[in-house]
C-alpha cells in the first residue's frame, strides 16, 4: 500500500511544532452528540470490505511503530484469528 504524503515540512522549533499542529486541527472535523445518542460505528453500510482493510492496515501500521516493534513476519497460515461471516455466532455475547 502506498504510504500517505505529507505536504507539512517538519519545523525544527517547538513553538513552530505547536503552531503547525494548531493549524492541521483546524480541518478536524467535529460533531457534538448527546450521551446515549452517539452514531453507530459500524462501517459496512458507507464503506467497502476493501476500504475497511486499508484502514485497519493503517492502524496496524501506526501500533507496531508506536510499540517500536518490528512487524510479524509469518505464513497466512500461521496467523492469529478467526473469520466471522454475517449471522454466524461469535461466541463473545
Amino acid at each position: 500500500m502506498k504510504e500517505p504524503e505529507h505536504s507539512q515540512p517538519s519545523p525544527a522549533h517547538p513553538d513552530d511544532c505547536r503552531r503547525a499542529r494548531a493549524v492541521a486541527r483546524r480541518n478536524w472535523p467535529i460533531r457534538r452528540y448527546q450521551v446515549g445518542e452517539e452514531p453507530n460505528d459500524d462501517l459496512t453500510g458507507a464503506t467497502t470490505a476493501a476500504e475497511r482493510m486499508a484502514m485497519v492496515w493503517r492502524l496496524s501500521l501506526d501500533a507496531w511503530a508506536m510499540a517500536g516493534k518490528p512487524l510479524p513476519d509469518y505464513r497466512r497460515e500461521q496467523m492469529p484469528g478467526r473469520v466471522i461471516r454475517p449471522g454466524d455466532a461469535r461466541g463473545d455475547d
